[in-house]
């Protein structure tokens, strides 16, 4: 063999080495980004992040996950369309905010259907189905999902019955608490969390209903004095992954990803049980005075509650109504 062919072998060589170690370099930088709305103090966000982190550890260095909190990297409504089209590889999602593009992501938004651990638990199992299939058709995997703790109303003056919510300024947070305001009488404003501040400072919102948590995180103190707890919902947060980047994965990894998603789920679940307690704490400490809900005013959600689940059935059709039935028959 002449010499200069020799050194063409070892030049050949040498690049399908380099090749195959450029490749596995390549795998070993696999980098995802995540995209969530809430910030860094708040329960869904710390549990992600242990998510992550167990992820990161299993993977042994193939995949990097970087997590984009408080609507940084993308804001609550472009999320979802955001990991379908790559711009992140996974999100996180309150899930029902979605409810104008197919009802089966809001059934947990509808008014006092859900107003206890065990009814939450119930209804996320029968939904299940529903939202995976969804979500498989346009290329998304759910991962886990997570209830926020039930809601309050956050008010100036004490609430004795829905007619106390007649002609406020209400804060809502998706399709079906639009439409509870308005069956209170009050005028709907859909504002996203990282904005809530804001809107109650320039008075575009005087009152709003959501969790402990939410009113820990955009610290409501500053401008309502009353907190009426009334269950009302459980609304979960669902974080998922572009089917494309996971099944892109070795199989080991997506394993891992699957085995640290339920326990985050586990995990999150009883978070928010415990955060039902904490962070009303917390608003109570601030000086805010912690209501009790009374027979007149609960008397008056469930009316409403019931005219809203009618509601979501006919717009959900007979699968909606097979979802219903079966949730009901579940805690009878």
């Amino acid at each position: 063999m002449t010499n200069l062919r020799r050194r063409d072998l070892l030049a050949a060589t040498g690049g399908l080495a380099a090749a195959a170690l450029g490749a596995r370099s390549a795998q070993a930088q696999t980098r995802w980004q995540v995209a969530t709305a809430y910030p860094d103090g708040n329960f869904h966000t710390r549990n992600m992040r242990s998510f992550i982190e167990q992820v990161q550890a299993a993977a042994g260095g193939r995949l990097q996950i970087q997590l984009h909190s408080n609507a940084s990297l993308l804001r609550m409504p472009e999320i979802k369309r955001g990991v379908q089209t790559g711009q992140a590889q996974m999100g996180e999602i309150l899930l029902s905010a979605y409810g104008n593009e197919d009802p089966f992501f809001e059934v947990d938004s509808v008014p006092m259907l859900v107003t206890s651990t065990d009814m939450a638990r119930k209804l996320a199992e029968l939904q299940k189905p529903y939202v995976e299939a969804r979500f498989q058709r346009q290329g998304l995997s759910l991962l886990y999902w997570v209830p926020w703790p039930p809601s309050g109303l956050y008010t100036n003056v004490p609430v004795e019955s829905v007619e106390t919510l007649r002609g406020t300024k209400m804060r809502t947070f998706n399709a079906l608490t639009n439409r509870f305001a308005t069956l209170c009488g009050a005028t709907p404003t859909l504002v996203q969390q990282a904005e809530v501040p804001q809107a109650f400072a320039t008075g575009v919102v005087n009152a709003m209903v959501t969790s402990a948590a939410t009113g820990v995180d955009v610290q409501a103190w500053d401008f309502c004095r009353h907190f009426t707890p009334i269950g009302f919902t459980r609304t979960k947060n669902a974080i998922f992954v572009q089917t494309r980047a996971l099944q892109s994965l070795p199989a080991d990894v997506q394993a891992a990803i699957r085995t640290a998603a339920a326990a985050a789920e586990a995990r999150g679940w009883e978070a928010s049980d415990t955060e039902t307690v904490n962070q009303q704490n917390i608003l109570q400490q601030r000086g805010m005075t912690i209501g009790t809900a009374s027979p007149a005013l609960m008397q008056g959600l469930m009316r409403i509650g019931a005219i809203q689940a009618d509601e979501w059935v006919a717009k959900a059709g007979d699968e909606g109504k097979r979802l219903i039935d079966a949730y009901r028959t579940a805690i009878a």
